[in-house]
């Protein structure tokens, strides 16, 4: 099976696509001016597209890493807006970790694995 890349750059491809599997590089909010509640919002909506671009969604998840700036204020509003976020019963593997990110007004970022739906043609 092919190898396929969706939105690919100089340094990175948005998702890459290989054997039924996506990757998803990693997803930050646009709007950094927000609260990490804002952000992660952003977030989500921003994973949900392109989980679509690669035929897939978020009950297909199958790993997640979410970075940090800030676990000790922000692990909380994390855990609440994930789990509703994520349908029941559907939760990937997950890990979360703190780390200094590409800007200082980053508070999040989440990387995601995904089946990819049979069938699916990104």
């Amino acid at each position: 099976m092919d190898i396929q890349r969706i939105q690919p750059g100089p340094r990175l491809s948005r998702a890459v696509i290989h054997n039924g599997v996506a990757w998803l590089a990693g997803i930050t909010a646009p709007d950094r001016s927000q609260d990490i509640r804002g952000q992660l919002a952003q977030v989500f909506d921003r994973l949900e597209q392109h989980l679509q671009d690669a035929g897939s969604d978020r009950t297909r998840l199958l790993s997640a890493l979410v970075v940090l700036k800030d676990p000790a204020r922000d692990f909380a509003a994390l855990n609440e807006l994930w789990e509703a976020w994520i349908p029941a019963g559907q939760a990937p593997a997950r890990a979360t970790i703190q780390a200094g990110l590409a800007a200082p007004d980053i508070l999040v970022e989440i990387i995601v694995t995904a089946a990819v739906a049979p069938g699916a043609a990104p």
